[in-house]
């Protein structure tokens, strides 16, 4: 199987930055897209932006132009530097792949446990 853990969250000031880093681990074939969702409180989980192995990206309007996300593909780690920070960018973070493990041989989706961002002065 694949396993997922995030580090990086934290307490910002707004205006402030942040990088977030996900590295996945265990049984893995091959990881196409990777990605950060978040969840605020009493709101639906959101995507906030996505890689893929070939490097395209996608982003969320909020998030355009203060986020970047970035992988490296040897290392299956994927990046979420965070710029120009707003309190409505606090949520919960979660780090997303698209991969497939040596075994069962099938395509899953897979998800961190979460990583807090606050955002407040």
């Amino acid at each position: 199987q694949v396993q997922l853990v995030e580090s990086g969250g934290g307490l910002v000031q707004p205006g402030g930055s942040l990088r977030l880093s996900c590295a996945a681990s265990g049984s893995i074939f091959m990881i196409n897209a990777m990605g950060w969702y978040r969840q605020a409180p009493g709101k639906q989980r959101e995507l906030v932006a996505v890689i893929t192995s070939g490097a395209s990206t996608n982003y969320a309007d909020s998030v355009k132009g203060r986020f970047t996300i970035s992988r490296d593909n040897a290392k299956n780690i994927v990046y979420l530097q965070m710029s120009s920070l707003k309190p409505e960018d606090t949520a919960v973070y979660y780090c997303y792949a698209r991969a497939r493990p040596t075994t069962p041989i099938r395509w899953d989706d897979y998800w961190g446990q979460g990583t807090q961002v606050t955002v407040s002065s």
